[in-house]
């Protein structure tokens, strides 16, 4: 064949399916010479793997029988980490080229390099920092390396107009790429960036010099990187190349085409008259073009097409939609059929879930269409995963091409849960969600597993024990309490959790080496799911990216805190993307960005439409100022988004498509993509709004209206069954909201206090009852030993200790008044008969036990009743409503001899006091006062004393005969002036009645 004179360049515009164009071409111009052997022979450059099963399946479709296909090569990503295909790569023995350097290990040492340089600063930062630093170096490098920047142009340039901040990051960088240079040398490396450069300048310079005998064509590349560039412009003047371009806009008149600006990097000491729009869709064509040395008039139309394309005005129309802004004043001038998109349609969901569910439906929809084929594209995972999800519910499982990040997967959550509990030292939470995970134990004996969880789950609510496994086995090694029981069953199953956990606490007790941290996650891992945690697809990239760390770690930092280390973890978790194996629903897609080009379906979603999403938020360089990537020529910080507005105009050529947003995320309002409101500019009121999806999407998972409970839940259960013992304390539940009574003592539901929980008042309290109650078993009376007992108690509570620094003065000040108060009334012949010991008597068939803080004898011979309070105190007006009548249920013990056996209090002795102890703040400002609730005279609005024990008995002798011994219904709030007890107003759906009329338990609502 004789040498062309102009380079071969094609372009299949945005509103024909690409590869199916591109296959019907190839097999119109090839398929058909030597029996098809010749389309065997050839070579077609691709610019991924994905794109490569693009094509190959088109090819399967256009050919409606078998065929030799022709050879598919990948010309890889930097940004994806691939890799030139095997088909490039191999080299004669003239050009063997230094190998490149793992990923992981170049990150690995980049870490290193950053913190060593940092600390040279003075600035000493945490492991997973470093690591955050040294993937935006490595960025950054790569971006030098494709541009084919040499030190030599960093040195050109002149920092000093920067700012502080901008110049000593520059200085650091300098510092750091003369110190990575040094370091690959050693190692005898080249980057993987250098690598592809060299190999594609090779390819080039090979087939420059000695042209392939089959036909060679690059088609859907529009990376604009030097070398590709220059691969792309040998190809096209091959005799027998071509170079196919992907929606390369030959609608726009030359001023469009200009507006979008210069490319090139003018001259020292020039500025660009007009800036370039990056964010413009044809900008990475635009510069790859002039790279190659090739005008936008040398490219013609690819005129082959198939079936699965739209109509050729959709073009058009998407050209006008994404013009340069500067233009966009003259869409009235346009006419209305080259700015109508018809077949496209919006959905406007009002939230996340909403749009998923309505996706979800119009993906079925076109599955349950014969032949019809769908596609979400979206680079929003959250939206993906929840799309995939309702899918399942139909039994679609859809080929999601984009993959999870493996952090997201099971064997990353254990991974991540297993360092983040050796970093807190085991504390409850992360120690329970490490022991939960589903892959932990799976298997036969998953379900003892759980149940020995769920024992230890009870056990640590409420405030966390010491830290360390030593803190779960102390606590374990206690005895007596409720919650002996579990401790019991506990104790023999926790010394093999903790050997499998050994090995972890020992790894994160301090600053360690980073292949120890490593090599202790990876033991701990495989003991806790018997190395279930490395099967399947996703275990084998768990397996193969912790192997790959953990040969890399010596060359990284030299020890990590284990904060960091987590931090460390994750980014290197979320950046590992897992793709599942195929075998999904053949006709139906999710993919991202990066997976949707060169697709194209007859139903196209392209959905997220938001800005920050789609767009998404250029990510800054915390390496190279704005202006320093400027003058070198990198790409700006909003190529990106010029990169997803193509992927977006390649999205629309679809024969039906819908986009999609969400008028807010889960935290706040959303704004449109700019996209989309180009869109909805240009159309005006031809815009179509799909209301239809949205509706179903509403009504799918709408529920059955459920009637409300007017009526007042009253369970009345047999009387047999009720109890017929009765605890002082209870007695104000029982009088004041009878089925809290009934839930708490019939159907023994107890609330749980949270795991890890902030010591509460009830703790508080609970803490200096005992330190009380030790004080008066010793007998001292000693004012200092009180105290030294309440030091040793607040020195090791499992309290935060910012809590024990407030708390411990309060405290201390409100148990010296009480030693001082006891010593007063020792004066007056009071004194301390016991406290804390249980006291019972018999009423009516109902027994009455209680135990009280503190039992006095006065001077007289009469007792006093002491209850401790570090909170409110019941009024003299509930008391006297029947409410908060534990004092005087504890006299009424002590009188009829409940505590003759336990302290020698004999049968009739006179109970002539009851009082409450505070030791909170007074209204005069001191820690510590006495409340007295009765008087004998009634003086200051109490309750006369003679009169108070009689009361009491009424008040509980009407209550067991009422719902005791009776047959009264356990009513839920009868009364709206009783004490709240809220621990069941979920169980008796409180909402939905209360307030309501119709009650049938007496009083107000």
């Amino acid at each position: 064949m004789s040498e062309r004179r102009a380079p071969a360049l094609y372009t299949i515009p945005a509103h024909r399916a690409f590869s199916d164009a591109l296959a019907a071409g190839l097999l119109a111009r090839h398929g058909r010479e030597d029996g098809g052997l010749r389309l065997a022979r050839g070579i077609i450059l691709l610019p991924n793997n994905r794109a490569v099963r693009a094509v190959r399946d088109a090819f399967v479709r256009a050919s409606g029988s078998g065929l030799l296909l022709p050879r598919l090569v990948p010309v890889g990503d930097v940004d994806l980490d691939q890799t030139l295909g095997n088909a490039l790569a191999p080299l004669g023995a003239d050009a063997v080229l230094p190998p490149a350097i793992g990923s992981t290990e170049r990150l690995m040492m980049l870490a290193r390099l950053v913190r060593e340089q940092r600390a040279k600063a003075g600035d000493r930062i945490e492991m997973g920092e470093a690591w955050r630093l040294a993937a935006a170096l490595a960025r950054t490098l790569d971006q030098l390396i494709v541009e084919r920047k040499a030190p030599s142009d960093l040195k050109a340039l002149e920092p000093d107009e920067l700012s502080s901040h901008w110049r000593s990051a520059f200085g650091a960088f300098e510092e750091l790429m003369a110190a990575w240079q040094q370091a690959l040398a050693l190692r005898g490396c080249i980057d993987m960036a250098e690598r592809r450069n060299r190999l594609l300048d090779h390819v080039a310079g090979r087939w420059r010099t000695a042209p392939p005998d089959r036909f060679v064509v690059a088609a859907g590349i529009v990376t604009s990187a030097p070398a590709v560039a220059g691969l792309l412009r040998v190809v096209a003047d091959l005799p027998d190349g071509m170079v196919v371009l992907p929606d390369l806009d030959l609608n726009l008149t030359p001023e469009q085409w200009d507006a979008i600006g210069p490319v090139t990097v003018p001259e020292p000491g020039r500025e660009r008259a007009v800036p370039p729009q990056e964010t413009h869709p044809q900008f990475a064509l635009k510069l790859m073009l002039e790279r190659m040395g090739v005008h936008r008039d040398e490219v013609a139309l690819w005129r082959w097409g198939s079936e699965h394309d739209a109509r050729a005005v959709r073009g058009r129309a998407i050209s006008n939609a994404m013009l340069p802004a500067l233009l966009t004043g003259g869409w009235p001038k346009v006419p209305r059929g080259e700015r109508a998109l018809r077949d496209v349609r919006g959905i406007e969901a009002a939230s996340p879930a909403e749009e998923a569910q309505a996706i979800a439906i119009a993906l079925r929809e076109a599955v349950e269409t014969p032949g019809r084929t769908a596609a979400l594209v979206t680079p929003d995972r959250a939206l993906a995963t929840r799309v995939s999800a309702h899918l399942r519910r139909w039994g679609i499982e859809a080929d999601d091409s984009a993959g999870r990040p493996l952090a997201q997967l099971p064997p990353g959550t254990l991974l991540l849960a297993l360092a983040q509990a050796g970093a807190e030292r085991f504390a409850p939470v992360a120690l329970l969600a490490l022991l939960k995970h589903p892959l932990v134990m799976a298997g036969e004996g998953r379900l003892a597993w759980l149940e020995q969880v769920r024992r230890l789950d009870l056990l640590l609510r409420g405030p966390r024990p010491p830290a360390g496994l030593d803190g779960i086995a102390g606590l374990l090694a206690e005895e007596g309490g409720r919650r002996e029981p579990l401790r019991a069953a506990l104790r023999p199953w926790w010394p093999g959790v903790a050997a499998m956990l050994g090995e972890i606490e020992s790894a994160f007790a301090a600053e360690r080496p980073l292949p120890d941290l490593f090599a202790a996650l990876r033991g701990a891992a495989s003991a806790l799911t018997g190395e279930r945690v490395w099967s399947g697809h996703q275990g084998h990239s768990a397996a193969r990216l912790m192997a790959e760390a953990e040969a890399a770690a010596p060359h990284g930092p030299p020890t990590a805190d284990p904060a960091g280390f987590v931090s460390m973890l994750a980014q290197i978790l979320t950046a590992e993307a897992v793709r599942p194996p195929q075998g999904g629903h053949p006709r139906v897609q999710i993919l991202g960005l990066l997976e949707a080009r060169l697709q194209q379906a007859d139903l196209m979603i392209l959905a997220g439409l938001n800005e920050g999403v789609w767009p998404g938020l250029p990510s800054p360089d915390p390496w190279l100022a704005p202006r320093i990537r400027h003058a070198l020529g990198l790409p700006g910080l909003d190529y990106r988004i010029g990169l997803s507005a193509h992927d977006f105009a390649n999205g629309l050529g679809a024969p039906q498509v819908i986009l999609s947003r969400a008028r807010r995320d889960s935290s706040a309002p959303t704004v449109a993509s700019r996209f989309w409101l180009r869109l909805k500019a240009m159309t005006g009121e031809r815009w179509v709004e799909d209301k239809r999806l949205i509706a179903l999407a509403r009504m799918i998972d709408r529920p059955v209206q459920a009637a409300p409970a007017t009526p007042v839940p009253a369970p009345c259960p047999p009387v047999e069954v009720r109890p017929k013992e009765i605890a002082v304390t209870d007695v104000d539940r029982l009088r004041a909201d009878p089925y809290a009574f009934y839930a708490a003592r019939i159907l023994r539901l107890s609330p749980l206090e949270p795991v890890d929980a902030d010591p509460g008042p009830a703790w508080r309290g609970t803490r200096a009852h005992d330190v009380l109650q030790r004080w008066m078993e010793e007998g001292s009376g000693d004012p200092a030993r009180l105290a030294a007992l309440a030091q040793d108690m607040i020195a090791g509570a499992a309290a935060h200790p910012l809590l024990r620094a407030l708390w411990q003065p309060r405290l201390l000040a409100g148990l010296d008044w009480v030693a001082a108060e006891v010593a007063v009334q020792r004066e007056t012949g009071r004194t301390i008969l016991f406290g804390e010991r249980w006291g019972k008597i018999e009423r009516g068939g109902v027994v009455l036990r209680g135990k009280p803080d503190r039992m006095d004898r006065l001077a007289d011979g009469a007792l006093a009743v002491v209850d401790y309070k570090s909170g409110a105190t019941a009024s003299v007006r509930q008391v006297e409503a029947g409410y908060s009548l534990q004092l005087g249920l504890l006299g009424l013990i002590a009188r009829e001899g409940g505590f003759e056996e336990a302290a020698g209090v004999a049968r009739g002795t006179p109970v002539s006091a009851f009082e409450y102890w505070k030791l909170g703040k007074s209204a005069k400002g001191a820690f510590g006062y006495k409340r007295p609730l009765t008087d004998p005279r009634g003086a200051h609005k109490r309750i006369v004393t003679d009169a108070f024990l009689p009361m009491v008995e009424r008040f509980f002798d009407e209550a067991a005969a009422r719902w005791l011994t009776g047959g009264e219904p356990f009513t839920a709030r009868p009364h709206s002036d009783a004490p709240v007890f809220t621990d069941y107003d979920q169980l008796m759906r409180l909402d939905e009645w209360f307030g309501r009329g119709g009650r049938s338990g007496g009083g107000d609502g």
